[in-house]
């Protein structure tokens, strides 16, 4: 199971929120952070607000926040509200389905039951979870710190490979 990208920075969100409660939050910092693309995070944020995990303030000062308390946010409903589908193979999408060994096949059970333990796991998380975790291993019993989940993703830039004549 992969999550998708749009499900990482969700989280990742989530996560940088959490973990500077005291302030608010732009969606410049968060990408700064991550070294992710405004223009995508953006629409996360857009998205993470109308389900109400995340509180947007207009103006000035304005930014983000936790919509709700981080041990209200449970792990496996973030995961379930951004992600498109959980289909593992061919034979989950009924409109797509070729697969000649899809009426006797025992795989689509298997892989049922693998998402269903998958997303077990993720229900019993919450945000407060995750970021305490954290919390205990980079500040002790101090305060949530910024976590930076990944490096940004930096593209070299490539010279143009000449052409013997």
């Amino acid at each position: 199971m992969r999550l998708t990208t749009y499900t990482d920075y969700a989280l990742r969100t989530l996560m940088y929120l959490a973990g500077n409660r005291d302030r608010l939050v732009t969606i410049q910092d968060i990408a700064d952070v991550h070294g992710i693309a405004k223009n995508h995070l953006t629409k996360v944020v857009h998205q993470l607000g109308i389900l109400g995990f995340v509180e947007t303030v207009r103006g000035r000062n304005g930014g983000l926040k936790l919509g709700k308390e981080p041990a209200q946010i449970n792990i496996g409903a973030v995961v379930r509200s951004t992600e498109p589908d959980f289909f593992m193979a061919e034979c989950f999408d009924k409109s797509r389905n070729e697969c000649i060994l899809s009426p006797s096949c025992g795989l689509k059970g298997v892989l049922r039951n693998a998402t269903a333990a998958y997303l077990e796991v993720l229900d019993d998380a919450t945000l407060e979870n995750l970021v305490r975790k954290n919390s205990a291993r980079s500040a002790g019993a101090g305060a949530l710190k910024p976590v930076r989940l990944h490096a940004p993703v930096r593209t070299p830039l490539r010279t143009p490979v000449k052409k013997p004549k």
